[in-house]
């Protein structure tokens, strides 16, 4: 398999949404968003289409919080395609385009931190991100029992490692 990320389009929408909507029921993994709310955003997200041409295998969004931080967002893979490093596949799409736009930290608060620490974020204090807490957290309906750790990683050595 040589599966590639790519910038999401309209056209992605509903297959986005597809498969939020199921880790979002399923396990509780992802917080569910609607459809509007995926086409409001589209721009934050990387797709990785089916080699078939048909449907998404994964996908995930980098939102900008502030001029020095992002965060990865509804990270979601295909449930028949669990396993192929399509999940690093996507966080690695987002992280290069955070290196892009200049950002220097990446966070994503998730209920498997394993996976991120495998990719070079550590765990970190929700606290370290007020402006995440209070922009959204607060509103999040998990908000009083919050299952979720925040993990960060500084990219000062992705941006070298482009210089170099």
């Amino acid at each position: 398999m040589t599966a590639q990320a790519q910038r999401a389009s309209v056209n992605d929408a509903r297959e986005i949404q597809r498969l939020i909507a199921y880790w979002a029921e399923e396990t509780g993994d992802v917080l569910p968003r609607t459809e509007g709310e995926i086409y409001e955003t589209i721009r934050d997200f990387v797709v990785v289409p089916a080699e078939s041409g048909n449907g998404l295998l994964a996908a995930g969004a980098l939102h900008v919080e502030w001029r020095d931080l992002a965060e990865i967002k509804s990270l979601v893979v295909d449930p028949k395609a669990q396993g192929k490093g399509l999940g690093r596949i996507v966080v690695d799409a987002c992280l290069d385009e955070a290196v892009d736009l200049g950002l220097k930290t990446v966070f994503a608060l998730t209920t498997t931190p394993a996976f991120f620490e495998r990719l070079g974020f550590r765990v970190a204090g929700v606290s370290a991100f007020p402006r995440k807490v209070w922009n959204e957290c607060f509103r999040c309906p998990k908000y009083a029992n919050c299952d979720e750790i925040a993990v960060t990683i500084d990219l000062r050595e992705r941006i070298a490692e482009r210089r170099a």
